[in-house]
């Protein structure tokens, strides 16, 4: 039985930055806003294809399972999603070198290609939303976001 966790109220810098993370990944989210990325990109893939697309982006190969654990979904989504992905000619398997039973997957060169379309549309429409911002804000904000994500994450663990 876990631990349970002290409850102690909330900062109200604590339930403010809680908010602001709601309504970015409200923002994030929306439907209409990856059609929208979609269609400025030229593609035609679903929100989990391109979860798994930018995963892979971020790591070396592996197996499905894997991956799977990563995004915390069923192994059984992601088999489906990278059959589809390799139909498309995104990814590909090769043999796991430490177990040449399993396989590993990973972004082919039109994979790269896919998701170097996407985070290049993504980020023009962030460079346009932060155009006011300056460099050193932009920099201590993508400092904050890491290092909140490096917590979260530790702490997630634990």
């Amino acid at each position: 039985m876990p631990t349970p966790v002290p409850r102690a109220p909330a900062s109200s810098d604590v339930i403010e930055i809680e908010r602001a993370l709601n309504r970015i990944s409200y923002l994030n989210s929306r439907v209409r806003q990856h059609d929208r990325l979609m269609a400025m990109a030229g593609l035609r893939l679903d929100r989990a294809a391109v979860t798994l697309l930018r995963q892979m982006a971020d790591s070396d190969p592996m197996r499905p399972g894997e991956l799977a654990a990563r995004l915390e979904v069923e192994a059984s989504h992601v088999t489906r999603q990278v059959q589809q992905l390799q139909k498309a000619g995104y990814v590909s398997r090769a043999p796991d070198p430490d177990d040449r039973r399993a396989q590993r997957i990973e972004l082919t060169p039109a994979g790269r290609d896919v998701i170097d379309r996407i985070r290049a549309t993504s980020s023009r429409g962030m460079q346009m939303a932060l155009a006011e911002w300056t460099p050193a804000e932009l920099q201590r904000l993508a400092t904050l976001f890491h290092g909140m994500v490096d917590d979260f994450l530790a702490h997630a663990t634990t």
